[in-house]
């Protein structure tokens, strides 16, 4: 199926994200901050266009709900016409559940246009107002990054092209975006507990079984969030759905907002013919200076959250792929630093800024020229990455935290 480019809707944030490589690059974690409608008009009988937004605030002014989002445009993009061979794979007969639930996970890899729609659908303050919902696009694809019976890591990178003033395309634009390790029945969970703060946490056998963890990592290969669930197969669908987990406010809200700490949710993943959907149901969650939920209002909002990620035929992604080959070994020391930290201590608490940069940005620029370099040093990028870390991280071990509650603290 052929797409036309979309029109694009107003943005009142970002919009250099077609100028150049160095601004996507140095924009790490703007996750796609690009927004696009039909670009047919939609009008009433009375003449007056009628509004685009679905499943949102009917009785609210004349686009006060105007999304939030971005004004670039996309290159055309052609969706798959039938179902991907991951997809027959994971419909294969006498399969062991086990198996079945790795073909599903596996299923996620591939190259999608994906859109983000978030948008909060419960108000629980007195003086409750919804925000503008959030909107956004990009071109991604998705890469095997480790593939073990028990362990799975699949990294998203975003391939961009957008369509200039002119009518012309640009070069292909490359950021490495979030990534998502899955293990079988996966005793240890690193858990959010506010603060930018993540605490080791073990889990019985038994609440384990059958299950797999779902652990979510930033762009800079930073913990986001971690959580278990269980997969259901059925001939339409094949679906994931963690428990509830504390997640950090995502760059979408903290760049915007700053009345609330937590995002307490629930994800949901589910594998179609023609790609997956993952969706979210949030809580906005205000914390007390103890680092524990208010006790007066705790929760601002509750939010839905909606990424479909569709499957692409004919989108060249050979830019993505020459950036993860000569980038890969280095955010390969990054995540097995990252490895031993959340391994070997209780907590681990990251800064969020160092010297008035942020941890993706510091990573960002050593990866720029790790790829451009003739020869690439791992001995000089492994030191670069624990020095790195060790600025920007504060670790607690579980003696020292037995000793904190023993004082009473």
């Amino acid at each position: 199926m052929k797409l036309t480019p979309a029109r694009p809707l107003a943005h009142r944030g970002i919009a250099t994200l077609a100028h150049g490589a160095t601004a996507l690059l140095l924009g790490g974690a703007l996750l796609a901050t690009s927004l696009t409608v039909p670009a047919a008009d939609s009008t009433s009988d009375t003449g007056r266009a009628a509004k685009q937004f679905t499943y949102a605030w009917p009785f609210t002014e004349d686009d006060a709900m105007r999304p939030r989002g971005g004004t670039s445009r996309g290159a055309e993009l052609t969706l798959a016409d039938a179902p991907s061979a991951a997809w027959l794979s994971l419909q294969e007969a006498g399969l062991d559940k086990r198996e079945r639930d790795r073909r599903a996970i596996l299923a996620m890899a591939g190259t999608y246009r994906a859109s983000f729609d978030f948008l909060e659908t419960v108000g629980y303050t007195p003086d409750f107002s919804p925000a503008r919902p959030y909107q956004s696009w990009g071109t991604e694809h998705i890469y095997v990054v480790a593939d073990r019976p028990d362990f799975i890591s699949l990294q998203h990178i975003m391939v961009m092209r957008f369509r200039q003033p002119d009518g012309t395309v640009s070069e292909p634009m490359v950021m490495k975006h979030w990534r998502q390790d899955w293990r079988y029945e996966d005793r240890v969970i690193n858990a959010y507990v506010g603060n930018h703060t993540w605490e080791r946490r073990e889990l019985p056998e038994a609440a384990v079984d059958g299950s797999w963890s779902q652990a979510v990592f930033q762009v800079d290969d930073s913990p986001r969030y971690e959580s278990i669930g269980r997969w259901v197969h059925t001939g339409s669908f094949s679906a994931w759905e963690s428990e509830t987990t504390w997640r950090p406010l995502p760059r979408r809200e903290f760049s915007v907002r700053d009345d609330y700490q937590v995002l307490a949710g629930t994800n949901r993943h589910t594998i179609t013919p023609s790609g997956w959907v993952q969706e979210e149901d949030n809580l906005k969650l205000v914390l007390g200076a103890d680092g524990e939920p208010r006790d007066e209002l705790p929760y601002l909002a509750r939010e839905a959250g909606l990424a479909r990620y569709e499957l692409l035929s004919g989108f060249d992604v050979s830019a993505g792929d020459a950036y993860w080959e000569r980038t890969g070994p280095f955010w390969q020391l990054v995540r097995e630093e990252w490895g031993k930290l959340l391994s070997e201590h209780q907590r681990v608490t990251l800064r969020s800024a160092v010297e008035g940069q942020r941890l993706f940005e510091v990573m960002f620029s050593f990866a720029e020229g790790f790829q451009r370099a003739g020869s690439r040093d791992s001995g000089k990028a492994q030191d670069f990455v624990q020095q790195t870390l060790e600025k920007f991280t504060s670790t607690t071990t579980g003696r020292e935290i037995e000793k904190e509650v023993h004082q009473g603290r």
